[in-house]
């Protein structure tokens, strides 16, 4: 209880204590000829250049124009200077655009070897005069590897004045398993384009629900109306082409190649050398979803030898599945892949994302700050009398808990402090009290917070969450938490216990061959015996007899269940201890034995499962050698530590071993301040990132809708020998 003690004087030192509108617009189409400029593409059709660039995002500032690349032209004219006013030229653009924006926020960038302004520009998508704006050591020196770059970050073009027309865009219901990058692949476009048309989308997350109402590009840039095709290519027609082997080619029909090219029938026909458009059907919504196909977002700088060796894919097999690809690679393009293809990479909600070590990760320029909001419950402590301050934290669960979390958390502190990472805790005693809850609250700055750590009670978890919301800064629930919260903004870290169920029954199915399933659940637990049964149908259900005063099973009965000629694997689903420690040793004495000694030679092979490992399980009247016997096998939150660094760093510290709620705090922490100063925003971070796993816990954080992020890790543990065993 030293440790304790002591930590509770550290803590009493540390508690100091729109949418977008758009006009209805029509749109031409224009194929670029040799010489012409995005000034004279704008001045031909009476609109500025920057609605040009809006309605083409492949297309930059500056940027030479490719000959025969077919533009989308608003045919509105949106340009608001006089008609008489002299066209700039794309320096004068770059520097009013430069001129004309504010940045929204910063990012740090080092220098690396080869790396050239240029280079670093096109990365960040901005000027060279904004890079020396916000860097002027680059007006009288040259880049240097090492160096620290601030970057300016701009928020996204508005759309001018834009407003939907149904002629122009239409509305496209979410189907179930589809995501942002499966859409955006089947309209061929990017997601920033699906986020300019829907502003409604968030910006800082990929979740996309079912039923969810889009507005999407018709046509994408088509002069005819009511075409069903919503991507093209451009075409120079061959000598002695006609349009019965377009139709045989393409699969288009002859009459909607005429309705594309007007000037086909301006020119009485199909001419040597024309350049026409030919329109790609529109891919059915059942051919490209999650349950076919996995998509990635390609990053600057990748390029066709990076992706190939990254998928271990040939270019022409990229290319079969991703045709847009023949046109070049892009920055955020979405690509679509075989969805059993394996490789080093994580797939999380169907996107493929890079694997990232968060420790080679680390951005040491990045402070996080962090709020830990616990019930140290000072005001139940004699500081003065450490006898009865120890008694006391003995005897209140909350005490305990909030001082292990801490305890471990200091540790996980310490660890990234010696990593390079700067970090600012606050530290406070809610007392378990609502009402000090919003009283800590009041006197807090809540947007100048990376994150939240607790509280622990669902009451003042449910405030914070509200008013940390409101600054779109995140709340980490420690412990279990049920609430009615429905807050994007609140990290569920204990797995919920339908995907413990989940992870059980899975681990059954995928080991199962030919053995015997039993199921023995009393009336309190028909929930999770249901969940066998759907799961196993053929699974035996063994009937527990319920009396005022007693809870068993017949043990005859059970005996002509069991089978002695494969193994038996007996679900057992209670929270009645008493329940349990019967049939577990009725179960122990059938193992390893002959139902008839005299007669039969086979032995009955036992083992015992449940889906819920709740505190019955470890009454002090269950047999831990029974339950080893039988091979107890559960679904947990966390697993056994074993001699770690940190368990190394806690003894040094506290002159003790970490408990398990102490093991919680250090990863819980670590975890934390790890994404934080991989990218100081825990929300975005989770894009990103997949499974973490540290000394006693892993953490895979999936959003449920707007109810907040939920972890969906958990493991598999065995007990055999007398130990407890990780199996998955």
């Amino acid at each position: 209880m030293k440790y304790i003690f002591n930590q509770v004087y550290i803590i009493w030192a540390f508690c100091v204590l729109v949418s977008c509108t758009a006009m209805a617009q029509k749109f031409n189409t224009h194929e670029v000829k040799r010489g012409e400029t995005l000034e004279s593409i704008s001045k031909l059709y009476g609109v500025s250049t920057e609605s040009i660039l809006q309605y083409n995002k492949e297309i930059k500032i500056g940027q030479d124009l490719r000959p025969n690349t077919i533009l989308v032209v608003p045919s509105a004219k949106i340009a608001t200077k006089p008609a008489n006013t002299p066209t700039k030229n794309s320096t004068e653009i770059a520097q009013d655009a430069e001129n004309s924006r504010e940045p929204i926020g910063y990012t740090e960038h080092r220098v690396k070897k080869r790396e050239t302004i240029f280079g670093i520009t096109q990365m960040y998508n901005i000027t060279e005069d904004e890079l020396k704006k916000y860097n002027p050591v680059l007006y009288a020196s040259p880049l240097q590897k090492k160096m620290d770059l601030r970057i300016p970050k701009y928020a996204a073009p508005k759309v001018e004045d834009v407003g939907v027309n149904d002629e122009d865009f239409e509305k496209y219901i979410v189907a179930a398993k589809e995501t942002r990058w499966s859409i955006a692949h089947k309209y061929g476009i990017t997601i920033d384009s699906m986020l300019v048309l829907n502003p409604g989308l968030s910006k800082s997350d990929n979740y996309l629900s079912e039923g969810y109402e889009l507005v999407m590009p018709k046509i994408a840039g088509s002069t005819v109306k009511n075409q069903v095709t919503q991507l093209y290519t451009s075409y120079t027609v061959p000598a002695k082409m006609n349009f019965y082997r377009l139709e045989k080619e393409f699969g288009v029909k002859s009459d909607e190649i005429v309705r594309l090219n007007p000037e086909i029938t301006e020119r009485g026909g199909l001419k040597e050398g024309m350049v026409i458009r030919i329109p790609e059907q529109k891919v059915e919504t059942g051919d490209i979803n999650t349950d076919n196909y996995i998509f990635y977002e390609v990053k600057p700088k990748q390029n066709e030898f990076r992706l190939t060796r990254k998928f271990d894919m040939t270019w022409a097999e990229l290319t079969q599945l991703n045709p847009d690809l023949k046109d070049g690679l892009k920055a955020g393009m979405v690509l679509k892949l075989p969805k059993d293809k394996v490789g080093d990479f994580e797939v999380k909600n169907a996107l493929v994302l890079d694997k990232v070590n968060l420790l080679d990760s680390i951005n040491v320029a990045v402070k996080p700050k962090v709020l830990f909001m616990l019930p140290f419950r000072l005001d139940k402590v004699n500081l003065a009398d450490k006898e009865s301050a120890e008694k006391t934290i003995d005897s209140r669960r909350d005490m305990t808990v909030s001082l292990g979390l801490y305890s471990g958390a200091l540790v996980a502190i310490d660890s990234l402090k010696s990593l390079g990472v700067s970090i600012d805790v606050k530290t406070v005693d809610n007392q378990l009290d609502l009402g000090k809850t919003k009283q800590l609250l009041q006197a807090e700055q809540l947007g100048g917070y990376s994150a939240v750590f607790g509280p622990l009670d669902n009451p003042s978890l449910k405030e914070t969450a509200v008013q940390a919301s409101r600054y779109n800064v995140p709340v980490l629930a420690p412990v279990t938490a049920k609430s009615d919260l429905s807050l994007e903004n609140v990290f569920y870290s204990y797995t919920d216990e339908e995907v413990l169920w989940k992870h059980m029954l899975d681990y059954v199915e995928n080991n199962h061959t030919d053995e015997t399933l039993l199921i023995i659940a009393d009336e309190d637990n028909k929930k999770e015996k249901d969940a066998i049964i759907e799961r196993f149908p053929s699974a035996k259900v063994v009937v527990v007899k319920e009396e005022e005063k007693n809870i068993g099973i017949n043990r005859d009965k059970l005996q002509t269940l069991l089978s002695d000629q494969v193994p038996n694997w007996v679900f057992v689903e209670s929270d009645n201890y008493k329940l349990i420690s019967s049939i577990v040793s009725i179960l122990n004495s059938f193992n390893n034995t002959a139902f008839d000694p005299l007669v039969g030679k086979d032995k009955v092979s036992v083992r015992m499962f449940t889906t819920d490992m709740n505190s019955a399980f470890e009454n002090d009247v269950i047999s831990n050698t029974h339950l080893s016997n039988l091979k107890f096998t559960y679904p947990s939150v966390n697993k056994e530590v074993a001699n770690s660094s940190f368990v190394d760093r806690y003894r040094k510290r506290f002159g003790d071993d970490p408990n398990k709620y102490a093991v919680r705090g250090f990863d819980l922490t670590y975890d934390l301040l790890l994404k934080l100063a991989y990218k100081n925003n825990l929300l975005e971070a989770s894009r990103f990132i997949g499974e973490t796993e540290y000394n006693g816990n892993k953490f895979n954080y999936q959003r449920k809708g707007v109810a907040g992020y939920y972890n969906q890790s958990s493991y598999i543990m065995m007990m055999d020998d007398l130990r407890i065993k990780t199996l998955e």
